[in-house]
């Protein structure tokens, strides 16, 4: 697949004020140089810059994303085409669920989020034991403090 470099497109006179941000704005003055394109200054956006129709829209993989809000969702996707994105409303359970099936189908997801497990295993009841004894042993916060230093009576 050929890759496709466009120029980086900057806001007119962003480079040289730093109240005015990077990020592409149009130039609308009556005599600007990028407006008119002169040779020297940034080019200006145009249509002919634009990726062809047969690669747009597709992810950087080369594959076409498909957003994911609950398992069934899943059927339709062919692993060796589409990858998988995860809407950003899902919850955790419903989300675990359908990591748990595209695994199963060999799907790629692109937005897992961090690996937790599906249980959690409550403590055993001797070790929440030890750790209130070390708490108990170790200095509390109050005897961490500086101490107050105590006010002179008669003067203010």
């Amino acid at each position: 697949m050929k890759t496709y470099t466009r120029p980086k497109f900057a806001r007119q006179e962003s480079w040289r004020y730093k109240r005015v941000k990077p990020s592409w704005r149009i130039a609308r003055g009556k005599s600007s140089r990028v407006r008119r394109s002169k040779e020297g200054w940034p080019p200006l956006v145009k249509i002919g810059y634009a990726r062809p129709a047969s690669i747009r829209g597709l992810h950087p993989s080369g594959m076409r994303e498909v957003i994911v809000h609950r398992p069934q969702d899943l059927e339709q996707i062919d692993p060796k085409v589409s990858v998988a994105r995860i809407g950003h409303t899902v919850g955790e359970n419903k989300r675990l669920l359908i990591l748990d099936e595209a695994e199963r189908r060999g799907i790629r997801i692109l937005n897992p989020g961090p690996k937790k497990e599906a249980a959690t295993v409550p403590e055993p009841i001797e070790e929440a034991e030890k750790e209130t004894e070390t708490a108990k042993t170790e200095p509390g916060r109050d005897e961490l403090k500086p101490k107050a230093k105590k006010e002179k009576k008669g003067t203010k």
